[in-house]
């Protein structure tokens, strides 16, 4: 039997004899919303549910956000989310590391204004999906709108590349690169690099106070149960 496996079965071992229980998704929990601005949805299948402030985010659920409104999500590994109006985000897949960090975190933007920043996992744990881009990040802030025919990432810090769906891909290496991929009919797109961006997140940060503003939630957050998450539920 491999380490895994024996960590695993001794979790879970302990867990049942003490009782362990809670939540039915209480183990999918891998964040929270820090902020929210009027309405925020979340939803699950064919339930939705409105989001306040200190609710827990969970994989395999959708986030939205209304007419003006907004909203931040921190992940356990603290990496901040930033929502503008009219947007959506799936949290498509997580496995933890530990209890602060992602071993692969995947996250797919439908469509709006987003900034991400990310936390203290390894940066190559982290992907992120647009319905034209797919975007790797090192160290990183990024500003990207989704829209459709359309993706859009500005880099405010570190590094990032950001390549098509066929594998066209470009590096953002300097504050203000841009990389702008179209949609160009028949499952196509191209791709195309500025320093001149005509759009950042920067003008949404100010209209929406906190909205930009970095949480360590992974400083001061609970112990979580991740035992289902570490075995591979």
């Amino acid at each position: 039997m491999n380490l895994r496996r024996r960590t695993c079965v001794a979790a879970l071992s302990a867990a049942a004899l003490l009782g362990v229980a809670g939540p039915a998704r209480a183990d999918n929990r891998i964040g929270e919303a820090v902020l929210v601005q009027k309405d925020v949805l979340r939803i699950a299948g064919a339930s939705t549910s409105p989001i306040n402030v200190g609710d827990g985010v969970v994989r395999n659920e959708t986030v939205r956000t209304g007419t003006d409104s907004a909203a931040r999500l921190v992940m356990i590994d603290s990496t901040n989310l930033s929502l503008g109006a009219n947007a959506s985000l799936t949290l498509d897949r997580t496995v933890f590391n530990d209890e602060t960090s992602y071993r692969d975190i995947a996250i797919r933007l439908g469509t709006g204004a987003f900034r991400f920043v990310t936390g203290h996992s390894e940066k190559t744990a982290y992907k992120i999906n647009t319905p034209l881009a797919t975007i790797g990040v090192r160290g990183t802030i990024l500003d990207i709108r989704s829209r459709r025919g359309e993706t859009m990432v500005v880099l405010q810090e570190g590094a990032s590349r950001v390549c098509t769906l066929t594998f066209q891909c470009l590096e953002l290496t300097q504050p203000g690169d841009t990389a702008i991929i179209t949609a160009t009919g028949q499952g196509r797109s191209a791709i195309r690099k500025t320093s001149n961006p005509s759009w950042s997140f920067a003008a949404t940060c100010t209209s929406t106070s906190g909205l930009c503003t970095v949480t360590d939630l992974a400083s001061s957050a609970p112990p979580q149960d991740f035992t289902g998450i570490l075995c591979g539920r």
